[in-house]
């Protein structure tokens, strides 16, 4: 049995915190894992920011609500579930990954939880384990006949990438590209279908 673990934002949606850096006009908010290897680190500097510039969680979540997934990603997933099972696993929270989720035609979530306080600020996080990615794709590969292929674009992903049967960077910035050149590098849904494809029959 093959489950394909697939990363969200960047790989079938755009960046949440992108989209929101546009809408409310400060660049700062465009930094992703693509750019910080350190997930706390990101987060702690989000966080900050969005308490710096008086933005509570509503206002992020009203911004995601009007993200639409990449062109062909729904098409993407629905095909790829019938030759296997699919999941999403992210870093992002529950209450960002919904919308998108229902989008893409509601795929199983693997996803973080967010801390809100009282007026309504993101305060913290909780992460499902320190290895979020690598430890969900290596749960999974506990169960007896379990194989994980994994696809993402970030150096959050590189970990469920080397800890799967195969993997591989999807749109993934030419500086993660650079650094990893023993993994393979696609830029199409079509690509990367038949790659995992071509994995799943060795």
């Amino acid at each position: 049995m093959t489950i394909v673990c697939l990363d969200m934002e960047g790989v079938l949606t755009p960046e949440n915190w992108i989209a929101f850096a546009d809408k409310v006009g400060i660049p700062d908010f465009k930094r992703t894992t693509r750019d910080e290897p350190d997930f706390d680190k990101l987060m702690h500097f989000r966080i900050d920011l969005m308490r710096k510039h008086g933005f509570t969680l509503d206002k992020l979540i009203d911004v995601i609500n009007t993200i639409e997934p990449f062109d062909g990603a729904k098409e993407f997933i629905a095909r790829l579930r019938e030759v296997c099972q699919v999941v999403v696993v992210s870093d992002t929270f529950d209450i960002f990954g919904r919308p998108l989720m229902r989008k893409l035609g509601w795929p199983t979530l693997f996803h973080n939880d967010v801390v809100v306080d009282s007026d309504g600020y993101m305060a913290g996080y909780k992460l499902r384990s320190p290895h979020t990615k690598r430890d969900t794709v290596r749960g999974l590969q506990s169960c007896m006949g379990v194989e994980t292929i994994a696809a993402g674009d970030g150096y959050n992903d590189l970990e469920m990438i080397r800890a799967s049967k195969a993997g591989f960077l999807f749109r993934a910035p030419e500086k993660i590209k650079a650094e990893n050149p023993d993994v393979q590098a696609l830029e199409k849904y079509d690509e990367l279908y038949d790659a995992i494809v071509e994995a799943m029959e060795k």
